[in-house]
C-alpha cells in the first residue's frame, strides 16, 4: 500500500478588507506566509495556481516559490496549475529546474489548461488552437523532463534540434527525474493524454461529487498499466475547502465568500447566480467542497480517498478567506485532519 500525501493549494485569492480588495503586494506576501505555516504543520505539498485576472494575486506563481523555497525547509513546492497551453515549455522546464535546485530538490509540477482564458490574448496566442496548444506542449515537456537533449516538431511552436536545456534538476543529478502531474477535469481525453506521457494525474474535483471521477481513476491506472508496463502513476485530487474548529463556523466563513466568487464568474460566463442550496450541497457529506471541523474534513477525506484509491490529497484553503483564517485552516488541516485521516486509514 503506497504513501498517502497531503497538500495544500491557493491561486491567491485577493480578500476583501472593509469592503476594498487587499492589494495584491499584500496577498503574494501573505501567501508565502501561509507556505511557511504548511511547511511548519507538516504538509507534503504547497502549490500556487497561475492566473492573470484582477481578482488572483499570482501571475508568476514560480517566483513566490522561489521566495519559499529559501523559508521552508522540508515541503515539496510547486505549481497548481502551470497554464501550460499559454507557457513555453523550455521556460517552464528552466524555472522548474531553477526551483528544484534552489529548493534542494522540492520541485513538483502540476500542469494543466487551467479554467480560465485569459493568458491566452494576454501572450498572444489563439482560443481556436486550444486544444492543439496543450497536445503539443504537453508532448514537448515530457521530453524536456526526461533531462537529455532533445529532438522535437510540432505545429505551433519553432522545432528543437538536439537541444539541451538547462540548469540540471537536482532530482536528476541525484539519479531521479522532477514529478510532474497532469490537472485533469474529468474527461477521458485528458486521462488517457496523461497516462500516454506517463506523468502523475490531479483530479480537480470543483463541482459535483469526488464518486463521478472514480471512473478516470480506474481509466488511468488502466492505461498506465497496458503503456508503461512495471510503472505505477499517481493518482491525486484537488478540492476547495475551509478547517475551523466547529462545522458551523466553517460554513459561515466559507459560504459568503464562496457565493461571491461563484456569482462573478458565473455572470462572466452566463451562468446565472448561484444559490445557498448549492453551497450546501457542495458543501454536503459527498461533495466537492471540504468544510467543517477537523472531525468533519477527516472524516470526508477518508471517504474520498477509499473511493479514489489516490495517493494525495490537497486542499485548496483560500476562497478569498482572510489570511487569519487561511493561516488556521492549514495548520488545522496539518495537525488535526491528516492525524485523524492516517489514524482511521491505518496509513
Amino acid at each position: 500500500m503506497s504513501q498517502l500525501a497531503f497538500g495544500v493549494h491557493t491561486f491567491a485569492s485577493v480578500p476583501e478588507a472593509d469592503g476594498r480588495p487587499l492589494p495584491h503586494a499584500q496577498v503574494l506576501r501573505d501567501v508565502v506566509a501561509e507556505g511557511v505555516a504548511a511547511d511548519a504543520a507538516g504538509l507534503a505539498f504547497f502549490g500556487v495556481g497561475e492566473h492573470h485576472r484582477e481578482d488572483f494575486a499570482a501571475s508568476a506563481p514560480e517566483i513566490v516559490l522561489g521566495g519559499l523555497a529559501t523559508a521552508t525547509e522540508r515541503i515539496r513546492l510547486g505549481t497548481a496549475v502551470t497554464v501550460l497551453s499559454s507557457n513555453d515549455p523550455v521556460r517552464v522546464f528552466e524555472q522548474s529546474s531553477t526551483l528544484d535546485g534552489i529548493s534542494g530538490g522540492r520541485a513538483e509540477l502540476i500542469v494543466g489548461r487551467g479554467s480560465f482564458v485569459e493568458s491566452f490574448p494576454l501572450f498572444g496566442y489563439r482560443l481556436e488552437d486550444y486544444e492543439a496548444l496543450f497536445d503539443e506542449r504537453l508532448e514537448l515537456l515530457a521530453a524536456l523532463v526526461r533531462e537529455e537533449p532533445v529532438t522535437w516538431s510540432g505545429r505551433l511552436r519553432s522545432p528543437l534540434q538536439d537541444q539541451a536545456v538547462h540548469p540540471r534538476s537536482h532530482a536528476a543529478e541525484h539519479g531521479g527525474r522532477m514529478p510532474v502531474w497532469v490537472g485533469v477535469g474529468g474527461t477521458p481525453a485528458s486521462v488517457l493524454r496523461t497516462a500516454t506521457h506517463g506523468f502523475d494525474l490531479m483530479l480537480a474535483i470543483i463541482g459535483g461529487s469526488p464518486a463521478q471521477f472514480a471512473p478516470f481513476a480506474g481509466l488511468y491506472r488502466q492505461a498506465m498499466a497496458e503503456l508503461h508496463p512495471g510503472t505505477t502513476g499517481r493518482v491525486g485530487m484537488h478540492s476547495p475547502g475551509l478547517v475551523a474548529e466547529t462545522d458551523a463556523e466553517a460554513r459561515a466563513l466559507l459560504e459568503p465568500h464562496w457565493m461571491r466568487f461563484r456569482n462573478r464568474i458565473g455572470r462572466e460566463r452566463g451562468w446565472g447566480d448561484a444559490t445557498a442550496r448549492e453551497f450546501e450541497a457542495a458543501a454536503a457529506e459527498h461533495g466537492a467542497i471540504f468544510v467543517g471541523s477537523p472531525d468533519t474534513v477527516a472524516q470526508k477525506v477518508v471517504w474520498a480517498v477509499e473511493t479514489l484509491g489516490i495517493e494525495r490529497f490537497d486542499l485548496k484553503y483560500d476562497s478569498g478567506t482572510s489570511h487569519e483564517d487561511n493561516l488556521r485552516s492549514i495548520r488545522l488541516f496539518g495537525e488535526e485532519v491528516v492525524p485523524r485521516v492516517r489514524a482511521l486509514l491505518g496509513r
